[in-house]
């Protein structure tokens, strides 16, 4: 891994083609749900068994073909760059004790991509925060992965958007169902039927209109925005032009919709894969569940450890 400073890149003046490949992670927050246990760790490195949330973020943006991240930091959040750089004195240690197992999974995060910084000084909206990105990834298209959620490897969204961004020029977006109930936590959408020549991708819908965390009964559908995007480099533009509105913050959301009023194609995949959400407390413990129920290593002694543990009730589970 190379730890470096965001620089300008490279900007591309086509509005169709070019597949990002860079992807920005903001990471920023201060992870209120989580206080305590943040007050001194960084949400994005809560463990999920024995990897931090970010890792698993870095390695889905890898996977599809991205390898320069740039995290959107704040104060007291250094250790995660920490995380992707090496520890020369513990590889040594574990090279010593022949422990190559440990020793690979040790080295694994540097090997992943190469990590830039870029710091927000105030969180003032996920909208706000992608705005920082503007030196680093210019005018050409890129990825933004939220910091608490990831999706399995073995069922990927990224790489079939990076392609739909590549083919259409504009916005792309992931979605899921949620529960009626549930649309006040996110943004929802109001889609139409995709061009025929798009949907090869996948579930591919055409976006028409996006609200923030509307209430039930004024939300367009059910579909969420998942905490995935693939963005033009004129959203920058759009971002310096958003008035605050949900929760008085720069929302990423009111700027695409800008986008949208403006001409700009807006489409998404719906996903109905395996999303992992550890932006809460419950999701997180959910996450760390079944990761280590499907482990190799640890999944049938967890499993079974669990299933005791649920039969005898959770005031009196068997002990370890």
């Amino acid at each position: 891994m190379s730890e470096h400073s965001a620089s300008p890149a490279t900007a591309s003046t086509s509005t169709a083609g070019p597949r990002a490949v860079k992807a920005v992670i903001p990471a920023a927050g201060l992870a209120t749900r989580f206080l305590p246990a943040t007050k001194a760790v960084p949400k994005e490195l809560l463990p999920v068994v024995d990897r931090p949330v970010l890792q698993y973020i870095v390695e889905e943006a890898t996977a599809a073909g991205i390898g320069d991240v740039l995290l959107i930091t704040g104060r007291g959040k250094t250790s995660m760059v920490d995380h992707f750089d090496r520890r020369p004195d513990l590889e040594t240690r574990l090279a010593e004790k022949g422990d190559q197992e440990r020793l690979a999974a040790v080295r694994r995060p540097s090997e992943l991509a190469d990590i830039y910084t870029c710091r927000q000084p105030e969180q003032l909206g996920l909208g706000h925060a992608v705005g920082y990105a503007e030196a680093h990834v210019g005018d050409a298209p890129f990825a933004v992965l939220l910091g608490d959620e990831f999706v399995k490897l073995s069922e990927p969204l990224l790489p079939a958007m990076l392609d739909l961004q590549a083919r259409t020029g504009g916005i792309v977006l992931a979605f899921f169902e949620v529960p009626p109930a549930d649309t006040k936590r996110y943004g929802i959408a109001s889609v139409e039927p995709a061009e025929d020549h798009l949907t090869d991708l996948g579930e591919v819908v055409r976006v028409t209109a996006l609200v923030e965390k509307p209430k039930p009964e004024d939300a367009p559908s059910n579909l969420a925005i998942l905490g995935r995007y693939v963005l033009p480099g004129r959203i920058f533009d759009a971002i310096r032009r958003t008035e605050p509105g949900s929760g008085g913050e720069i929302q990423l959301t009111d700027a695409m919709g800008l986008l949208i009023k403006e001409g700009v194609p807006v489409h998404a995949i719906v996903y109905r894969g395996t999303r992992y959400d550890t932006g809460m407390p419950l999701g997180y413990l959910q996450t760390v569940v079944q990761i280590a129920c499907e482990r190799e290593d640890l999944g049938a002694e967890f499993r079974q450890w669990l299933g005791e543990f649920v039969r005898a009730g959770a005031s009196g589970g068997p002990s370890t």
